[in-house]
């Protein structure tokens, strides 16, 4: 099919945003460890990117339920999971009393969301690539021949 290419490249700059918005909170609890940024900063920073992390996740979540892709479906269901937990606990957001507390924690957590998101956006790719050599090489007549025997 020739939308599967372009379904394949929004899932691709869903999973790069979510690799980056994981990737600038890691970054901002190194800061804070080196002591480059403020408490305040940090909270202010990490809590404005993780309710739009949260719903771009589910998007893709969802994406790939509608889409028919019940195996990356599932595979992408586990952090959606602990987000939403997260989310209904309300342990989601930072709070600047306790970022000094929290910062090993949150820190190994954002690294295995990060290891999450690059094996993810590999198999994304790998997807990517196949459907597009699908879609340039399918012998299907209806795209080629305009619906004429």
């Amino acid at each position: 099919m020739v939308w599967e290419p372009i379904l394949w490249l929004i899932f691709s700059a869903m999973n790069l945003t979510l690799l980056v918005s994981n990737f600038y909170q890691f970054l901002g609890f190194s800061d804070l460890e080196g002591d480059h940024i403020n408490p305040y900063e940090l909270s202010s920073n990490v809590n404005y990117v993780i309710v739009p992390e949260y719903l771009l996740h589910a998007a893709f979540s969802i994406l790939f339920l509608v889409t028919g892709h019940w195996i990356m479906f599932l595979v992408s269901l586990p952090p959606a999971l602990y987000n939403l937990k997260l989310y209904l606990s309300q342990k989601h957001l930072i709070y600047v009393t306790e970022v000094f507390r929290v910062v090993n924690a949150e820190k190994k957590a954002r690294l295995l969301k990060i290891g999450f998101y690059v094996v993810f956006f590999a198999i994304v790719i790998v997807r990517l690539m196949f459907s597009i050599v699908n879609a340039v090489f399918a012998d299907d007549d209806s795209i080629h021949g305009f619906g004429f025997a």
